[in-house]
């Protein structure tokens, strides 16, 4: 019988439907797996359901011999050693589709956190410090009829532009190409980058981490941005520089700023701690319980649609 490894404790539909076919081994307890033992496992299982903080650089994918596919199980894939698994045709399948309206509901969430300094009021409130209403107690921003900076129109970027629709924003954008259906779904304008950071009240990122969107977000593009702009980020921690960031933040260079990922995970710069113009969530942008159950289920089907001979759903090359 084919064995399959699942690198961490996923919901346990992804398990059921394994193990009707294969062998199935979860890491139950999430124990850190070194690269010595992803080589292991890469000789040791017909196919491996990866997450995001299992990393596969060459070395350790040309030492996987038996591992016929890695399911990963998040959209992203730069866990993943791009070039070699292009250039050796290693199938690595992802779980898009799924987690965009997840995914969007969480960057409009950190928006509203951060506009209306619901963490901050949070923590004042717990802490006994109201004493009554007060006409100038924790004033916030409004997002109402403001201009809203888009970066990467894909599906996370569309849904988010969707959910935000009875807000009545003038939409900017900047993409890899311009995208005319989303222009005209959401009367919205392309612009080049520079441009869209100086005009935007909000920005908000929904780009895949790539050697072009590494660090695309830095002291120079958050100069341009309005001292009262807020940032959303719910891609990848390494496409905004943290310490650009953080500088801006503590010198209220901008409003504020809601992150969902960062450059290290998880350990997080301590500096960000200190800062009640920013709102900080532990990579929980596709973290509902459907969403991960379907993300799950995807993943199991590639894997049992390939080690049955067949193709996978969802190639990423």
């Amino acid at each position: 019988m084919k064995k399959v490894y699942i690198t961490m404790n996923i919901p346990e539909i992804a398990e059921k439907l394994l193990k009707e076919e294969f062998e199935v081994v979860v890491n139950t307890d999430n124990k850190f797996l070194s690269k010595e033992a992803l080589i292991q496992l890469g000789c040791e299982y017909d196919a491996i359901l990866s997450a995001l903080t299992n990393i596969f650089d060459e070395d350790i994918l040309s030492k996987c011999t038996k591992t016929k596919i890695f399911a990963n199980y998040a959209v992203g894939f730069n866990n993943f050693d791009i070039d070699y698994i292009k250039e050796n045709s290693i199938i690595v399948t992802n779980t898009p589709g799924v987690l965009s309206d997840t995914t969007a509901e969480t960057a409009i969430s950190l928006l509203f956190a951060v506009s209306r300094r619901v963490v901050e009021a949070d923590r004042f409130v717990r802490e006994g410090k109201w004493e009554g209403f007060s006409p100038k107690l924790l004033l916030g921003k409004d997002i109402y009829n403001k201009t809203l900076g888009i970066i990467g129109a894909g599906r996370i970027g569309h849904r988010f532009a969707e959910k935000l629709r009875g807000f009545h924003m003038k939409i900017l954008y900047h993409n890899r190409e311009r995208d005319l259906c989303f222009e005209k779904s959401f009367n919205a304008e392309y612009c080049e980058l520079d441009d869209l950071l100086k005009r935007s009240d909000i920005v908000t990122i929904h780009v895949p981490l790539t050697e072009k969107t590494r660090y695309m977000i830095t002291k120079k593009e958050i100069d341009l941005m309005k001292d009262d702009a807020i940032l959303i980020n719910t891609s990848r921690g390494s496409v905004i520089k943290e310490e650009d960031l953080i500088e801006a933040l503590e010198n209220k260079k901008i409003y504020g700023a809601g992150l969902d990922v960062f450059e290290d995970e998880p350990n997080i710069n301590s500096r960000f701690f200190e800062l009640n113009n920013t709102v900080l969530l532990p990579h929980i942008g596709s973290a509902s319980k459907e969403t991960r159950e379907m993300m799950a289920t995807i993943a199991a089907k590639n894997i049992i649609r390939v080690l049955k001979g067949g193709e996978p759903i969802n190639l990423v090359y």
